[in-house]
């Protein structure tokens, strides 16, 4: 079982832009968040996992503002895929958010269990 506290992140509109041809790209605030993912998985010499994976996240929101927990799961789990947590997130069988108590700044608490490793 691996445990991660991680930032909470930027939210969709400030991860994400488009350009004018249309392309997306990630701004300055989703680059930093991803590296700060990096930066915990290697802090805790995280090995790859290969298995069928379930991932069960407690989010600590920043304040008082009504949130959609569901954009947290693509922006959390594109970090962690990045950051070499797993191969991909196919890899997930089962997910699931709640939402934590009220704490300044906010923070991500993500829990990842191998239900069956590859052989």
């Amino acid at each position: 079982m691996i445990v991660l506290h991680l930032p909470y992140p930027p939210t969709l509109n400030h991860m994400y832009g488009v350009q004018r041809s249309g392309r997306r790209f990630i701004k300055a605030p989703g680059v930093l968040f991803k590296k700060r993912v990096a930066e915990i998985v290697a802090e805790q010499k995280i090995v790859t996992l290969n298995g069928q994976l379930c991932v069960f996240i407690t989010a600590y929101m920043p304040d008082k503002r009504r949130r959609d927990l569901m954009n947290l799961e693509k922006i959390t789990n594109d970090a962690l895929t990045k950051a070499g947590v797993w191969l991909d997130d196919f890899q997930i069988d089962d997910f699931q958010i709640v939402r934590g108590k009220l704490l300044k700044g906010g923070k991500l608490v993500v829990v990842i269990t191998e239900i069956k490793a590859k052989k």
